[in-house]
């Protein structure tokens, strides 16, 4: 190893440092890898640990027409209504409430407090988390003559397919006809408003606070920052980025990266801030030059 450093031309300073380095580099890798490893040795614990329960706790109330597979938990207070369908290994804790119809696929968890409303329907392999609630009617109202308005009858539903995960207090909204759908491997993070007949399809993630109004489709893959204002009736192409606090009122094309209410194309929002930014130094400026101007015509 000597020889090698002095080969390269290393002086004897360079060379201890090198080794130094690559010792520490070496030792930081082995600290990283260990960490992860006991991280998820911990996980594995804590999720085996969480989700381990099983059997059918009192007091639950559940229909003589309810259908249950193999190896269930059901908690204390949960209730289950006529002619729900549940999967094998599902996880229903205390105060959850099923509605009419209902189906649930194989290994999904109900985490305590969720509401899912009649008629919807939630795949295989998803978590619903505290408070969630799926299938409430979606915002659908029309002014009489006398300024009053009436209720538009919400008779669709939610279909929510595998590999879906629902942040706590997250609103699904029933669809008006047909139904609102959440595609294949979404990740919807907590307190995020999805009005009726949103379709959001395959492994897009949208961070918390945001809302997305009736109608409008978002692509597959795309990634949806915090406290986003979606408006309704618009397309939101594959593969987009949409950055926080953006409000979108125009559909979106594949793979754009947008930011800014409203919203524009990422780059030239960035060209836009450093204008805006400096709009008070401008104005000074402008009102510098027009006192000059009225100055010399005087």
């Amino acid at each position: 190893m000597k020889g090698f450093f002095y080969r390269q031309g290393f002086t004897l300073v360079e060379m201890l440092v090198s080794i130094v380095l690559s010792s520490i580099i070496f030792i930081s890798s082995y600290q990283v890898i260990s960490n992860l490893i006991q991280y998820q040795v911990r996980s594995r614990v804590h999720n085996e640990i969480k989700l381990d329960k099983s059997g059918i706790e009192t007091p639950s109330f559940i229909d003589k027409s309810a259908v249950y597979g193999d190896d269930v938990y059901i908690g204390a207070f949960a209730y289950l209504s006529k002619n729900v369908v549940i999967g094998n290994n599902v996880k229903i804790y205390p105060n959850v409430f099923i509605g009419d119809n209902v189906k649930i696929g194989d290994n999904t968890t109900l985490f305590s407090g969720a509401k899912v409303y009649s008629e919807s329907e939630i795949g295989k392999d998803c978590t619903i988390h505290s408070g969630v609630i799926i299938g409430s009617d979606g915002f659908g109202f029309v002014p009489n003559e006398k300024g009053e308005y009436n209720k538009v009858p919400q008779i669709g539903n939610v279909i929510i397919e595998d590999h879906v995960d629902i942040g706590s207090g997250t609103t699904i909204d029933r669809a008006t006809l047909g139904s609102t759908f959440i595609r294949k491997g979404v990740k919807l993070d907590n307190q995020i408003q999805i009005a009726h007949n949103v379709e959001v399809d395959q492994n897009t993630v949208i961070a918390s606070q945001t809302g997305i109004a009736g109608s409008t489709k978002i692509g597959k893959n795309c990634q949806i920052g915090g406290q986003v204002g979606i408006v309704g009736h618009i397309i939101i192409g594959n593969n987009v980025r949409i950055q926080a606090q953006s409000g979108i009122a125009r559909s979106i094309k594949d793979n754009e990266v947008v930011q800014g209410s409203p919203a524009l194309p990422y780059s030239d929002y960035n060209k836009s801030y450093v204008y805006f930014k400096n709009l008070p130094s401008l104005a000074k400026r402008i009102d510098a030059l027009e006192k000059m101007n009225t100055t010399k015509e005087e």
